[in-house]
């Protein structure tokens, strides 16, 4: 009885809370075959909970990026129903063990909006200024559109970024501003207000 005892207690020293173990799951699939359905279906077979997920269609392509969050044997048998489900070959998946996002309280969170004519680079050009400024970018969605009222090829982005408590908004707005202006770029930047 007592070596079972000791066996427990040192089994539950190594291993982390049933709170602590993460699962970071990216997939992708056919639109007409939604890879949420499998990997959510996955997820709560296996003991599991879906802490986030974000769903989009890109090209042909619906794409799935889940966190799964469970119990450290639940996530071990959650990388062996991925591997059999990426076996089968319906879905291309990757899978990686990772923690929760740490609060970074001394980030203040702001929306940039960019709209703009389309031409290769623009994407690049802003990231690499929140680069340069030690911003974070924390979301991104940009897509590239034909105007309906003119036909023109236009780049559209939304990007919520995460700005140091240090930093002085009024001359980073006005930075930003002047960049955009330089490259021809309609932005905008503003807090997050909820």
């Amino acid at each position: 009885m007592k070596q079972a005892g000791k066996q427990a207690t040192s089994d539950s020293a190594t291993r982390p809370a049933s709170t602590d173990n993460y699962l970071l799951i990216s997939a992708f699939s056919s639109a007409a075959q939604s890879p949420l359905v499998a990997i959510s279906k996955r997820i709560s077979e296996c003991g599991c909970n879906l802490a986030e997920a974000r769903v989009s269609t890109l090209g042909n392509e619906l794409s799935v990026l889940a966190l799964a969050q469970g119990a450290w044997d639940a996530i071990a048998k959650l990388e062996n129903g991925l591997a059999r489900l990426d076996r089968d070959g319906e879905l291309r998946l990757t899978h990686f063990r990772t923690s929760a996002k740490q609060q970074q309280s001394n980030l203040l969170p702001y929306v940039v909006e960019v709209v703009a004519a389309d031409k290769p680079g623009v994407l690049f050009q802003l990231a690499e200024f929140f680069a340069q400024q030690n911003i974070s970018i924390e979301q991104l969605h940009s897509t590239r559109y034909r105007a309906m009222q003119t036909g023109a090829d236009m780049f559209s982005a939304q990007i919520t970024i995460g700005i140091p408590t240090t930093t002085h908004i009024a001359a980073l707005r006005d930075d930003f501003l002047e960049f955009c202006d330089g490259l021809n770029l309609d932005a905008i930047m503003d807090p997050m207000k909820f």
